[in-house]
This record gives C-alpha cells, structure tokens and sequence, in this order.
C-alpha cells in the first residue's frame, strides 16, 4: 500500500531518536524524546486550499524539521508515519 496525500499535506516518516547523549550515557527508551527531524515520504498537489493558491515547497526525500504537536500519526504495514500540512512544516534541513 501507499499513501497519497491531498491539498497542501505531506507524509513524513519521523527520524529515530538518539540513543546516547553527547557525552555518551545510553538513554533508556521512556528518556528519549521524539524527534521533530523526519523525512518527507509523499507530498500533496498543493493547489487552491481555503481559498488561498498553495505552492508545495518541500518534495520527496527532504530532510525537514516539523512542529512539536503537528499532524496525525498512521501505521500502514507496520511503519509509522506522520500527516501533517505543509504549513506544519518549519524548515528545510541541508
């Protein structure tokens, strides 16, 4: 299966967490925070949303950094992925 995004929104598949801090001490999975970091898998049309013409500046394989409380978690084949709108998403990681 694959998912299709409609409008402005895009699928992103969120990047592990750390593991280790820094300096080296082993984080037990309760510690580990999400990560905002993800990588676009699927990116809407954009088009006309609300009434506003919606141009989709991220595309397929980006790196990007998203909001803290954004979008909707779905598991499709036993991968977790995230639906969010692309006003959700705040940069571009290079």
């Amino acid at each position: 299966m694959k998912l299709v995004p409609l409008g402005d929104k895009v699928v992103l598949k969120q990047l592990e967490a750390e593991e280790k801090t820094k300096s080296g001490i082993v984080l037990p999975g309760s510690a580990q925070e999400k990560p905002q970091e993800a990588e676009v898998i699927a990116v809407g049309p954009g088009g006309v949303v609300d009434g506003k013409e919606v141009e989709m500046q991220v595309s397929e394989g980006d790196k990007v950094i998203y909001q803290k409380y954004a979008g909707t978690t779905v598991k499709l084949d036993g991968e977790e992925y995230m639906i969010v709108k692309q006003s959700d998403i705040i940069a571009k990681v290079q």
